[in-house]
């Protein structure tokens, strides 16, 4: 594992990093759908842990938002996961979720935005509105 002394700089260098290495698939048409697979694959490591591995189980029920407060709600509302996920199936997802953020760092570069201020942006949409944001 990398050790950064500099974790300021962490979005932009991965940015950096996937602009001179995707070869194989340049095509924007290519990164969708890079994009479309790894979410797919992430969804399905998440539902192998739950089907094959068992570390986790998902106990799902309408959830319960009556409150007084947004902040009440949030409170009340639940992931619908019961257990710890195992090493393996978070090694599994870290390996798929990863491939997903490279696939997003490219589509970026493609689209010649910053993939760190699209984060800093959102982040602060979200310190701004909290609980309003609801998405």
């Amino acid at each position: 594992m990398v050790n950064w002394t500099n974790n300021e700089n962490l979005i932009e260098e991965l940015q950096d990093q996937v602009s001179g290495t995707l070869v194989r698939h340049k095509s924007i048409l290519d990164i969708m759908t890079k994009l479309d697979e790894y979410n797919a694959r992430i969804n399905r490591a998440v539902a192998k842990s739950v089907t094959s591995c068992g570390c986790i189980k998902i106990e799902a029920e309408k959830q319960d938002i009556s409150s007084e407060s947004l902040s009440d709600a949030l409170t009340k509302v639940d992931s619908h996961v019961v257990g710890e996920i195992c090493p393996n199936c978070k090694e599994v997802l870290e390996q798929e979720i990863g491939a997903y953020i490279y696939f997003l760092a490219s589509l970026a570069n493609t689209l010649d935005f910053s993939l760190k201020e699209t984060v800093e942006k959102e982040l602060n949409r979200t310190r701004t509105l909290g609980v309003y944001g609801m998405k």
